[in-house]
Parts: structure tokens; sequence; C-alpha cells
């Protein structure tokens, strides 16, 4: 990258990113940066009758034969967020090789925990029944999700209510990622959250890192190491070695370069040079056929 080039987006797009994702504004210019000639979007589809379960799904133009299966769900407290914002996620992953479907769902005011998670389930089983409909796998299915959207992918991979509505169980589950996510967090200190908790009656079972058993699905956990939102000792460090002590297999990552918030944005072509992001999710994905974690270390230093 040119000179010029190169000190305006590292002088200026992680501040805008940062600015974006904190007052969850569109994130068009990630967007608009981030290439989707290598993939096909079908947008609006709907995967219930409210109008916020609808998704759009990213489909890979280069693929030999089927394709692994995401479900992202992004972050903003359960109060905010908006599918299109997260276009960069969908034309990434779909250029790995990856069918990628990006979820909207319920948020605060019109829902409260649990409802949200029931539109995350019931958004995993609309995947399932209809990615060979877009060159996907059902069996080579995954949930991934960044800060309240983790949580939620960590509830549907963990707690098996979620998906026995639909007929499904976590094992259905190749494996989930969790960029930043509140895995283990009362008593509740952040007030746009407590709410939707129904704090101070937050049920002790609203926590992810309740939920982990021997039968849970393969991980990958990824957190910055500077966040300043989510204690990534607490909420990453802490499910990774629940995860641990029941023999699931987990790999944990930390990097050094990135935050709360940019994280999820060095996923996309302008910030790459942030963090392996990508690099490390598509990764994963792709050699998660033996559901064995990658051989990487308990922690990374971005250099």
């Amino acid at each position: 990258m040119p000179r010029i080039s190169r000190t305006v987006v590292i002088t200026l797009v992680p501040v805008l990113l940062a600015l974006g994702l904190a007052a969850c504004s569109p994130l068009g210019t990630l967007n608009a940066l981030t290439p989707g000639g290598q993939s096909e979007r079908t947008e609006g589809l709907s995967y219930g009758d409210n109008p916020r379960q609808k998704l759009d799904v990213y489909r890979p133009l280069i693929a030999h034969g089927t394709a692994p299966v995401v479900v992202f769900f992004y972050g903003g407290n359960w109060v905010a967020g908006e599918r299109a914002d997260y276009a960069f996620i969908g034309r990434s992953l779909a250029a790995h090789g990856i069918v990628t479907v990006v979820a909207d769902y319920r948020l605060y005011p019109e829902v409260r925990y649990p409802d949200f998670l029931k539109d995350a389930a019931q958004a995993v089983a609309w995947a399932r029944r209809h990615a060979a409909q877009y060159g996907g796998d059902p069996q080579r299915l995954f949930v991934m999700g960044h800060s309240a959207g983790a949580y939620n992918a960590a509830m549907v991979a963990l707690d098996p209510r979620w998906l026995a509505a639909h007929g499904m169980t976590p094992a259905d589950l190749r494996g989930w990622i969790g960029l930043a996510g509140p895995y283990d967090f009362l008593p509740i200190e952040n007030p746009t959250t407590k709410p939707v908790f129904h704090f101070p009656d937050t049920p002790p079972d609203s926590q992810p890192v309740r939920h982990v058993s021997k039968q849970s699905p393969p991980a990958l956990l990824i957190a910055a190491k500077s966040d300043k939102l989510v204690n990534p000792q607490r909420n990453t460090g802490r499910l990774a070695q629940a995860l641990r002590a029941r023999q699931v297999p987990v790999t944990e990552l930390y990097y050094d370069r990135v935050s709360h918030t940019t994280l999820i944005g060095s996923v996309a072509a302008p910030l790459r040079w942030l963090a392996p992001t990508l690099d490390d999710v598509a990764g994963y994905v792709l050699a998660a056929e033996a559901a064995v974690p990658l051989p990487a270390p308990a922690a990374v230093t971005t250099p």
C-alpha cells in the first residue's frame, strides 16, 4: 500500500470504525472497501414472522463441492444492530469458500432475555434446512458472533434448550466461534444491559459458562488483550478453561493490536493488518473436518 494511503487507513479507519460500532452506526466504509466480487448475496430472507427475523446469505462464487456454513450474529448490547452493516463479514468469509448467513434478531425493548436466543436458534435451524440451496453442507454448520452476538452463538452452542425447539442439538454443530463474547458477566454492571436480562432478577442460567458439558461442540475463542468493555480473562479465558476441563476441543487466541470494537473490524479488507482474525476464523472452519482445534498456542501476539 502506498505510504499516504496506508497512513490514512491506519490513522482514520480504526477511529471511524470504533466510533461507528460504539454508536451502532452503519459500517458503510468497511463494507464499501471490502470486495464482494467473490460472493453472491441473497438478502432479506425470512426465518420467522417478525420483521426482525430476516437474514442475508453470502454464497461463494467459486466452490469445490459443498461448502461449510457459518451463521453470524453481530453485537450491539442486544439493543441495536443491523445485518446490512456486516456485509463485510459475509463477503470476507465467502471469499474463503464459506457459505455465510448474517442474521438479524429481535432487540430490547421489543424483547428481553431469552427471546433473542430463540431467534438465534431459529436462524441456525433455517440455515441447516436451506444450506444445500446455497451450495452449503448442513453437516458442516457453525455459529459465530461478536460481543453480544458471541453470547448468542455461545448459548445456542452450549445450552441445548434453544436448538431443541427445532429438533436439533448442539451436536448438530461442527463448532462455534466467539469474538470478544460476554460468557460470564454476573452481576451485571452495564446499565444498558441490566433491563435486557431482568436485573436484579437475572437468571443464573443465562450465563454460557454454566452450560459447558462434555457434549459441547468444539470452539474457537478470540479476544483482544486490551478489551475495555468485555474482560477477556474473565469471559474468554474462563470459558476456555471450562471447556478444557471437560475435554472439549478449544482454540483460544488473544490479539495485541485490536480493541473490543476493532476486533470485528479486522475481518474487513482495510483493517486486516490489525490482526489475523479472518485467516484464523476461516482456517478453523475449513480445518474442522476432524473436529479438532487448530494447532495454535493458548495466546497469540500479533507482530
